[in-house]
This record gives structure tokens, sequence and C-alpha cells, in this order.
């Protein structure tokens, strides 16, 4: 037999070893499924009976232990998972800003010159050539502006990866950086269902609201976005709190956007300005009344707008105030 052979014998042996290991669900003395893992000694047990159903388990796990966070950080010789929100995705060399040495002690004038140099030539050289810095700076812009609405890292996540597909299809040529971030990022809180709305949008950015809603248009088309509406009942709760109302009329608001949502009027409608008349109604109805003015500011919306959607509401539940 030859040695390629006798390794083909080997690696199918090995095979059918995992693949019975695999297959072991109960217990061959009782028939219990109550298998525990023991995994000091490799051994998986039978919790019922105590029979020893394997042995010689392979341990995947590091060989050092850690009883805490704090000492699984200092242990552990691997870095930071890939991210879409960094240009080379996080795969870099980053010198730390604190200028000790390996023990924590200072380091002298000279070394620090020495590390202060090294990190503005570090700064150069991570953007190879002008598409890069263009992405750079992009994704910075989605990080800075995903920080001011207060929305999770899963958005900018998917802002990221929007932004990709719109620079790999070449649909920023004619059209600023800014803009299409704005727009990537506005898709991403769409996609991930965070209700933030255009006007909120543009405040934190650079851009009017026109451009990040033509823009946003045409990247959605392009890249085949499947948007659902926005519900306005995700509004409700931001809107409610910032409000400082109860939680009665939260369930009252959502009860009318329901409603009238089934009778046909929400086609068509803004659903901040829908939100926001439905909570002045629920309001009105739980005797925590707010004015006009004061829905309209923290929605962002016309008093006109709440006044519109508000006798629509009442007319469609029935109630004459």
């Amino acid at each position: 037999m030859t040695r390629a052979s006798r390794q083909r014998e080997r690696e199918r042996e090995f095979t059918s070893e995992q693949d019975e290991r695999e297959d072991v669900s109960t217990c061959t003395e009782c028939g219990s499924e109550n298998l525990v893992t023991d995994a000091d000694r490799g051994e998986l047990v039978c919790n019922d009976c105590g029979l020893v159903v394997e042995e010689g388990n392979i341990d995947p796990g590091p060989e050092w232990r850690a009883f805490n966070h704090q000492e699984r950080q200092e242990k552990s010789r691997v870095g930071a998972p890939t991210t879409k929100t960094m240009h080379d995705k996080g795969l870099t060399t980053t010198i730390d800003w604190k200028d000790k040495d390996a023990y924590g002690r200072s380091i002298s004038s000279k070394k620090r010159s020495q590390m202060h140099r090294l990190r503005k030539w570090q700064e150069r050289i991570r953007t190879k050539d002008a598409g890069e810095r263009n992405l750079q700076f992009a994704l910075s812009e989605i990080d800075r502006m995903a920080s001011a609405l207060g929305v999770p890292r899963s958005v900018r996540e998917v802002a990221s990866v929007i932004y990709r597909r719109a620079l790999k299809d070449d649909l920023i040529r004619g059209r600023s950086i800014e803009g299409v971030a704005t727009s990537a990022l506005y898709a991403a809180c769409r996609k991930e269902g965070i209700p933030r709305s255009l006007e909120e949008i543009s405040e934190v950015s650079r851009v009017e609201r026109k451009e990040i809603g033509r823009t946003y248009r045409y990247i959605s088309q392009e890249l085949g976005l499947e948007m659902e509406p926005v519900d306005p009942k995700k509004y409700v709760p931001r809107f409610c709190s910032e409000l400082e109302l109860s939680g009665e009329v939260q369930t009252k608001a959502k009860e009318i956007i329901g409603t009238t949502a089934k009778k046909g009027l929400l086609s068509g409608k803004s659903p901040t300005g829908y939100a926001a008349a439905a909570i002045y109604a629920a309001s009105l109805l739980c005797n925590e009344k707010k004015t006009q003015r004061e829905v309209a500011d923290v929605a962002q919306v016309t008093e006109v707008t709440i006044r519109n959607r508000y006798q629509e509401q009442i007319e469609a539940m029935g109630i004459h105030k």
C-alpha cells in the first residue's frame, strides 16, 4: 500500500469516527437524551444513569483559562472582527496613542517623538489612492451622522454595505459623497426598522433635504433595495417619550393608527405627520393634553399637517370633539 492510499484510508476512518460521534444523541444504556459534556475530562456523560457515552472528545477552545472578562481580553491573541464601517475592514495595524512600553512605563522623549512620526505615517499610508480616501471620508461621515442620530451599530454596518455597493456600481459619479453617504444611512434606517425621518437625517447631514431624497430614490432603484412603507406606529414611543406622555397615550395612539390605516387613510400620507396627529388625538382622549405646537416641534411637522390628519382620524374613528 502506497503512502497516498494509507493517508486516504486514515482520512476515511477519521471521517467515519466523526460521523459516529455526531450521531450520538441518546444514552445506549437507558435511552435518555439528557447528555452533558464534561469539558475537563473530554467526555460525554449521561446525566441520568452516569454512563460515559463518549470519551476523548476534541476541545476546540483555547489552552488558557479565564475567569472574568478582563482576563479573557488580556489573554486573547486575536483582534476585533472585520467590519464594513472601515475602509480597510479593520485589517490594519494601529499604533496606540499611549506613550508607554509593554510594561506600562513611560518612554523617553526621543521614543515619543519617534512614535509620533510613526503614527503620522501610519495615517498617511492607510489609504493608497484617492478612491480609498473618498471611501474613508464617506464611512467616517456615516459614522458621525449615525452617532448624532443615536442609531445602533447594525445600522452603520448596513449603511456602509449600501454605500460600498453604490461605489462598486459607479453610482457616485456626478453626485456628492456626502449626499450618497446620507442616502445610504437613511436607507439603512428604513431597512433595519429604525424610525428616522428625512428631516432628522438632514439636520445632522451637510446636504439639503431635497438632494437626500433625490439621491435616495436613485440609489434604491438602481440597487434594487426593497423598502417597505414606514409604519407610523414606530414613531409613537419616541415622540411620546419626548413629550413625556404616559403609556396609556402610546397605546391609544397606536390603536388610532391601526384603526384608521385599515380604512385607507394612511395611503399617501407622511408617517411622521400621521403619528403626530394620532398622538395629539390620544393625548386629548386620555386627558394629557398637549398643544399642536408642542407635538409639531417634536415630530418636525407643521401644525396644519397635524390639524388635517387629526380631523380625518377622529372622523374615521367616529369621535366627536
